[in-house]
């Protein structure tokens, strides 16, 4: 007899009877089961929200402290924790209020007694090595700011990776043992044959003494009682990468690409980064204590992918959070993005539709014909019937296989034929968090919409994006103009006021005369022009005009970029130095189009500061800027980034929440409700095909312009300095290789014959897709309100 299998997991809940008062709470309310099994191997609980995320962590951080005042927790840095810091925070200093205890008992804590952190016990998960930890972007200096100032605990009992309090040979610094932050642990099984080696391997060995003595003091307080982290993209639990061994202890090693990319943010580029190594706790350490609470949060579709291998696989090294599965009180707390892909929660939310969305069946249907390698049109019935999902759309539309699979071939066909259709008598503003992101995200499109001179364009960049920019680069530009300021080059152009701030017609000139350089194969003609505009830069942010004080403040800013430490917040003039220099990099690309600066906009959004928190956007500092530009460029299309969910500290969403409350302005001043929005996306978030509308062929020819604009014109972005993990290069490369694999999905689906020999051009040269997604006025604030209402 074939057994339900919601009825299966309606009796998981009974096996896996919680004890936490507050985990009990969340999971009924998400609607879902603890842990689906055979599937999963940790049980889940899965919230709306990355805000929810931390509310939910946070109020059970705060219950496990009310049953173990004394006990030992170990918690993460970064921006994953931002909101359970928050609401630890404000559960703290809000206890007695009615707001607090109104939510403390609808969890079910105890309001009796208010928690005390002061006899908990701290221990520090990670840090890299080597690094002074009074810089902002140590851990140390993490774990200072938010849980020790901002909560109260007791530092007397932390334990700490004090990296300036570890001795070394002769009292040297790190620097002089380590010249460049390089650690060479290969030195720990050879012979030192210089001095320096010598140095560097006794550093190393007592390094190495350090780690064991803090694992040794870890089990002598019994072990970690609650831990919490985040999960890299490799899966990697504090510094255990991909490969760890599972009886791992506390230790100095080094990491792999993946691990590098994510903390090039922290360490200022990935050149750092890859150069760094880290101390870290042990899978082993954190799973010592059997009885230990042991969570591990993800938010958004990102993580989706890591999330499914370490809850579905069985323990293995290659995903070091199978580890957990040791421990009866490890948990996953989840978004339903970071959760999308667990297959047997998906299946449930497909049987819950009703009826049957169209998302749901095509996303199926899709997915099916790239596991099985066939086209849609060969899928049999037996192929649905191995799917959990495609069975229950078979089961559920009652029609043949091969009805369905029409239907679905027809739907990519027209998506890919509106990708050609021409878009005329359009005025279409083109809206960027960052200032590559139109052009990683849909050039291919801008490229044949611009042939026409029926539409007009005009681009606009919403933050300044100024930690996209390295200390190094800047140097580089810096050092640049010293040499033509040290000529007197610009005398004469100084005397005309070619450097003056409203001169526009200079600024369209700096644009032409770098692109003359490009083509001119002249790396002298795009110094000059790199040059031109960084000092009418310096000259408008400093509003200085005389020509000796000028070379005295480039002097400055030469020695600012040789002293600051790679990763450290800059100064807010620096900050707009380094926007400044992206906002030319863009109104050079879009120059290879005949646009002109005038075409280009920066609106420099203030909730944009640099901070590993950013702020919430304000209607009159974020909004009304957008609505300003909205009533001056009068669009009848807009274009902008679209989040896949609302994550909280993603600059990307931040801007769609504020381009969505100057759209609902607009159309209030203007009574223009026929406004119609592209969503795109790029090297952070994918469209699965059945989530776009529009789908554009890339050529070769296409990857050939962005390879060339790109490389040319992002001097600061070239070198690939805050890289994806998912790829070693410049984000151009990154996104051909998402859009190839976009066109394998649909080549899989619609047959190699389908692209070889159709009678159109454009799919025959077609070898990557980009995906847009067209919505209505309507249907895009009922998108943005619905992130909108999970967030609040």
């Amino acid at each position: 007899m074939k057994v339900n299998k919601i009825s299966e997991t309606s009796a998981s809940r009974k096996i896996d009877k919680l004890q936490s008062k507050v985990e009990q709470y969340f999971l009924n309310k998400s609607g879902k089961e603890l842990i689906y099994r055979p599937t999963e191997k940790i049980p889940v609980i899965q919230v709306s929200s990355f805000p929810e995320l931390g509310k939910l962590t946070a109020l059970r951080f705060i219950e496990w402290v009310l049953e173990n005042p004394n006990g030992v927790i170990s918690l993460p840095t970064g921006k994953t924790p931002e909101h359970f810091i928050k609401w630890v925070e404000k559960i703290l200093k809000e206890w007695d209020t009615k707001e607090i205890q109104n939510i403390l008992k609808e969890v079910g804590i105890n309001t009796a007694k208010r928690p005390s952190l002061e006899n908990l016990k701290f221990v520090q998960i990670d840090e890299f090595y080597p690094i002074d930890v009074k810089q902002h972007n140590s851990f140390y200096y993490y774990i200072q700011k938010f849980y020790f100032r901002l909560w109260g605990l007791n530092p007397k009992n932390a334990l700490l990776m004090n990296i300036n309090e570890i001795p070394t040979p002769e009292n040297l610094s790190l620097d002089e043992i380590f010249p460049g932050k390089k650690v060479d642990l290969s030195l720990r099984t050879k012979w030192a044959s210089t001095r320096l080696e010598r140095l560097q391997k006794e550093t190393i060995e007592i390094v190495d003494e350090f780690c064991t003595n803090y694992e040794r003091k870890i089990r002598e307080m019994g072990g970690i009682g609650f831990f919490l982290g985040g999960i890299g993209p490799d899966g990697h639990i504090g510094f255990n990468v991909r490969g760890s061994d599972h009886f791992s202890t506390t230790r100095l090693t080094e990491t792999n690409y993946e691990t590098q990319a994510a903390a090039a943010v922290d360490l200022g580029g990935i050149e750092v980064a890859k150069n760094r190594l880290v101390i870290t706790i042990g899978l082993e350490t954190i799973t010592y204590n059997k009885d230990a609470t042991a969570i591990i949060i993800a938010a958004g579709e990102a993580k989706a992918n890591i999330v499914r291998d370490s809850i579905q696989n069985p323990i293995s090294n290659k995903y070091p959070a199978t580890a957990l599965q040791k421990l009866k009180n490890a948990r996953f707390y989840l978004t339903h993005g970071a959760a999308i892909r667990l297959s047997e929660r998906r299946y449930v939310e497909a049987a819950q539709e009703s009826p049957l969305s169209q998302f749901t069946i095509e996303r199926s249907v899709i997915n099916l014909a790239v596991e099985k390698s066939k086209t849609l049109v060969n899928l049999t019935k037996d192929d649905f019937k191995d799917n959990k999902i495609t069975n229950l759309v078979l089961n559920t539309l009652k029609q043949p296989t091969s009805q369905i699979t029409k239907e679905i071939e027809e739907n990519l066909i027209k998506r890919l034929e509106r990708g050609m259709q021409p878009v005329e008598n359009e005025v279409i503003l083109h809206t960027a968090p960052h200032h590559d992101d139109i052009e990683l995200a849909y050039l291919p499109y801008i490229t044949h919409l611009v042939r026409t001179p029926l539409n007009k364009h005009h681009f606009t960049y919403l933050t300044s994006g100024f930690t996209a920019v390295t200390n190094s680069f800047m140097l580089s530009l810096m050092e640049n103009l010293a040499t033509f300021l040290e000529s007197n080059y610009f005398e004469k152009k100084f005397e005309e006021k070619y450097f003056y701030k409203n001169n526009i017609e200079a600024k369209n000139n700096d644009v032409m005369h770098y692109l003359d350089g490009v083509a001119a194969h002249s790396r002298t003609i795009q110094n000059e022009a790199l040059a031109r505009r960084l000092l009418r830069n310096i000259i408008e942010i400093y509003e200085e005009e005389n020509y000796v004080y000028l070379k005295d403040r480039v002097k400055e800013l030469i020695n600012y970029f040789k002293t600051q430490y790679p990763g450290k917040k800059d100064i807010a003039h620096v900050q707009k130095l380094k926007g400044m220099q992206r906002e030319f990099e863009s109104e050079i690309f879009w120059g290879y189009y005949g646009f002109r600066v005038e075409d280009v906009s920066h609106l420099r959004l203030g909730f944009y500061q640099g901070d590993i928190f950013t702020e919430q956007p304000e209607m009159d500092r974020d909004v009304i800027p957008i609505f300003n530009l909205l009533k001056k460029i009068k669009p009848t299309i807009v274009s902008l980034a679209f989040d896949p969910e609302g994550s909280g500290p993603d600059t990307h969403y931040k801007v769609m929440q504020a381009i969505s409350e100057a759209l609902k302005l607009y159309e209030k001043y203007s009574g223009n409700s026929n406004i119609k929005v592209w969503g795109y996306r790029n090297v952070w978030y994918r469209f699965h095909p059945a989530e776009a509308n529009i789908y554009v062929p890339v050529s070769l020819n296409s990857f050939a312009i962005l390879e060339n604009t790109f490389m040319k014109s992002f001097s600061s972005q070239k070198d690939a300095s805050f890289p994806t993990w998912e790829y070693d290069g410049p984000f151009n490369r990154a996104v051909q290789k998402v859009q190839v694999e976009q066109y394998n999905v649909l080549r899989q689906c619609l047959g190699k014959d389908f692209f070889l020999k159709h009678q159109h051009p454009r799919i025959r040269a077609a070898k990557g897709i980009c995906f847009l997604r067209e919505l209505s006025l309507d249907e895009f604030y009922k998108h943005t309100r619905e992130l909108k209402k999970v967030t609040e």
